[in-house]
């Protein structure tokens, strides 16, 4: 996109939806209802294990890690064929399709695992049928996530003040499909029954998928294939390539349903994919760039990288925090009675009420020249994000009942929160404003793995706070090993970020006038 200019933009979007081009509102209620169909999933999916397939922590925690570090890990793949081939439209249709099937999917669970004496047993036709749904939904992600973020990016100019602002309404729209979906899919997967909170999940989802098809003619031919004519050719295989594509995305599916089944590999080779990644970034940079768009991916690959510190202690929410909460806490909030998949809606409240003000900040901030640059933004959310553990490892310490005060919560929600809106989507936007335009899908996909790190480790680390004992009260945490690592991994977070924050100074010295 690198031959538009910003008036260019500005001509092509004179419609506006808050203050920003017209393609930002589809592409918003797409992506919330994407992440309606995945939070709402995700909230329940951990109690899931424990209480109805009588998973341990260790084992639950490690299934729902492997599951999410594959969901970040796919985009890298689903990138790579919208930059090549497919275009962003005709992925993310693609990658609706899977999450649909992939969701629906999940309703047909099978019976309940019982005890039988001091043997857990369970219908393992039906633990495959799960395995495959997940795996789906892992590939639909793939090709939905990077290339949705990548069509954001693409609706403003090179230098348009708006752009951090739209990524922040673009993330608005996430939190509140994820809200919703929390406050609905919790309550129905633990009241009504875990599949009737999938489906739910699912049909959120088919929204989604139509809301993109209709919008089409708001993106201004932004997501439409590179070269259609090289679609239409014939691939080794005797099919044109674009249906080979899909092809091959199935087949991604059944390697993602193997992987499942092999949890604790998944680590392994998403650490593997992310050095190989920078690897090939690192080559693309100094075989094919000029040296200020080589410093620039210098610049966003350490950015990349550091992030997955920041996921790894964020996605505590979907496991620990989530057994921590239905365990520990009275869950009444000035008399409200809360489930405990509900509790991580608190994350999607925050961002609904504090985007639009940290977008409006960003803007005002730019305005005088005071806006912290983006490395700074990161190193203070590492500060943040590791403070609220601290705190909240401290606060649990004063307390040793099973009904422990909600505010607790409350509190780590708005730390994980605040700590979100200087990193998240100030990070999206900057993987489109440092990338090269040829390879930007392919850095949207790495940002993506290395988010798949933070999320594996996220299970590892869960995993560390249980024993792997299964049966009727397998999901039981350690409370004394949970506190000791979250104040362990908050101080580590604390001095990741302490370091961004030195090395400041050089890293935008290297983005070369990028803010």
């Amino acid at each position: 996109m690198s031959e538009f200019t910003d008036e260019m933009y500005a001509g092509s979007q004179k419609r506006n939806f808050m203050g920003h081009p017209v393609g930002l509102s589809v592409l918003f209620l797409t992506e919330m209802w994407e992440r309606f169909s995945y939070y709402g999933m995700r909230t329940i999916l951990i109690l899931y294990l424990t209480k109805y397939h009588l998973f341990g922590v260790e084992k639950a925690s490690m299934i729902y890690g492997a599951y999410a570090g594959l969901v970040y890990m796919m985009p890298i793949i689903g990138g790579y064929m919208a930059d090549r081939y497919l275009g962003s439209r005709k992925a993310v249709t693609y990658g609706a399709i899977l999450l649909v099937l992939g969701h629906g999917l999940m309703a047909f669970h099978g019976p309940a695992a019982y005890m039988s004496g001091d043997i857990v047993v369970r219908d393992e036709f039906y633990i495959n049928i799960f395995f495959l749904a997940l795996a789906l939904i892992i590939g639909g992600v793939g090709f939905l996530k990077a290339n949705i973020s990548s069509v954001v990016g693409a609706l403003y100019g090179p230098n348009d003040p708006r752009r951090d602002g739209g990524f922040s309404i673009f993330y608005m729209g996430i939190n509140l499909g994820s809200f919703v979906s929390m406050l609905l899919v919790g309550y129905v997967g633990e009241v009504h029954g875990w599949n009737y909170g999938f489906s739910i999940a699912g049909i959120g989802m088919l929204f989604g998928l139509l809301i993109f098809l209709w919008g089409q003619r708001f993106l201004g031919g932004r997501a439409e294939p590179p070269a259609p004519e090289v679609l239409k050719e014939k691939s080794p295989i005797g099919l044109n390539k674009e249906n080979t594509i899909y092809l091959f995305g199935l087949g991604l599916v059944g390697v993602n349903w193997i992987m499942m089944q092999y949890d604790q590999m998944v680590i392994q080779l998403v650490g593997v994919s992310g050095i190989l990644m920078i690897g090939l970034v690192l080559f693309y940079a100094f075989t094919k760039c000029e040296k200020v768009d080589r410093d620039r991916l210098f610049v966003a690959l350490f950015l990349i990288a550091v992030q997955s510190v920041f996921w790894a202690l964020f996605e505590q929410q979907a496991a620990s925090l989530t057994l921590l909460a239905d365990q520990q806490f009275d869950l009444s909030f000035f008399g409200i009675g809360i489930l405990a998949s509900q509790v991580q809606m608190m994350n999607a409240l925050f961002i609904i009420v504090f985007a639009p003000v940290m977008a409006w900040l960003w803007v005002a901030l730019a305005r005088r020249k005071w806006e912290p640059s983006t490395p700074a933004k990161f190193g203070y959310s590492l500060l943040l994000i590791g403070a609220g553990y601290i705190v909240f490892a401290w606060g649990m310490g004063l307390d040793d009942s099973t009904s422990k005060s909600f505010m607790w919560l409350v509190f780590i929600y708005f730390m994980l929160t605040l700590a979100e809106l200087f990193l998240s989507p100030v990070g999206l936007s900057m993987v489109t404003k440092l990338s090269v335009p040829k390879i930007v899908g392919m850095m949207m996909g790495t940002w993506f793995l290395f988010t798949a790190l933070g999320n594996n480790v996220a299970g590892w680390i869960s995993s560390l706070m249980g024993s792997n004992e299964e049966g009727v009260a397998s999901g039981t945490l350690d409370m004394a090993a949970t506190m000791d690592l979250y104040t362990l991994i908050g101080l580590g977070s604390a001095g990741v970020g302490i370091f961004i924050l030195i090395l400041t100074p050089l890293l935008k010295k290297g983005m070369h006038g990028v803010h």
